[in-house]
């Protein structure tokens, strides 16, 4: 514990925790959980393995997931604590409530909602779905349990494999047109897709290219205070 004759010392020198440290200090009796998260219908995969602390909201494992894939947070997204393809709608979702787009269906606010009630037993699953538009749909494993030592500063990223598709291409569908587009000069929409892409050779972007050092985590607080003075 830091005693007040520490925080004078520290609030002379300007240090000051990162909301990771601190969610750290929060979360120090708590559990963590090692997730999988794989974008479904890619092939070769798309998967990134994250670690997030068991009393984490579905809001904040969104901001995590739209950080460790690159996404931008520019479309709706929602939770299905059952999967969506192999079941009948209409589903129960775990997303913000909003009366205009909910039509009458019960809605699990994923902002009260902890991961840990879905994703209790190791190989239980949840379901990710990012831009109504594209659909681009998530599976979430638990992969592990782990006690919580103090020292791993959650959320964290372990592991991942290439690159996730850019926004707005259409889907999975999309994605693999506009690499065959972009990898064939012949192809009529390459000149188009390469533009889009901002890009002067196919090579500029690698599909299988994946660099974890990159990845930086958003604060959820300021990212759910950001969403709520827009919405």
């Amino acid at each position: 514990m830091i005693k007040s004759s520490e925080n004078k010392s520290i609030k002379k020198s300007g240090w000051k925790r990162t909301w990771r440290e601190k969610e750290m200090e929060k979360s120090a009796a708590q559990n963590l959980l090692q997730l999988k998260i794989v974008l479904i219908g890619c092939k070769p995969r798309i998967w990134r393995e994250i670690i997030v602390p068991e009393n984490y909201s579905f809001f904040a494992l969104h901001v995590a997931i739209q950080d460790v894939f690159g996404w931008t947070d520019s479309h709706l997204h929602q939770f299905f604590p059952v999967n969506p393809f192999g079941t009948c709608p209409p589903y129960l979702r775990i997303a913000i409530p909003n009366p205009a787009y909910d039509d009458g269906e019960e809605v699990v606010d994923e902002r009260k909602a902890k991961v840990e009630y879905y994703l209790g037993k190791i190989g239980a699953k949840v379901y990710y779905e990012y831009d109504f538009g594209d659909s681009w749909m998530h599976e979430i494993k638990l992969v592990k349990t782990l006690e919580n030592d103090g020292k791993t500063k959650a959320p964290a990223i372990i592991g991942g494999e290439s690159a996730a598709p850019p926004e707005d291409c259409g889907g999975i569908g999309g994605y693999y047109d506009l690499l065959e587009a972009i990898n064939n000069p012949k192809n009529p929409d390459h000149d188009d897709m390469m533009e889009w892409l901002e890009i002067e050779k196919p090579s500029d972007f690698d599909p299988n290219k994946f660099n974890i050092r990159k990845i930086k985590f958003s604060d959820p607080k300021k990212a759910l205070a950001r969403y709520e003075e827009f919405c």
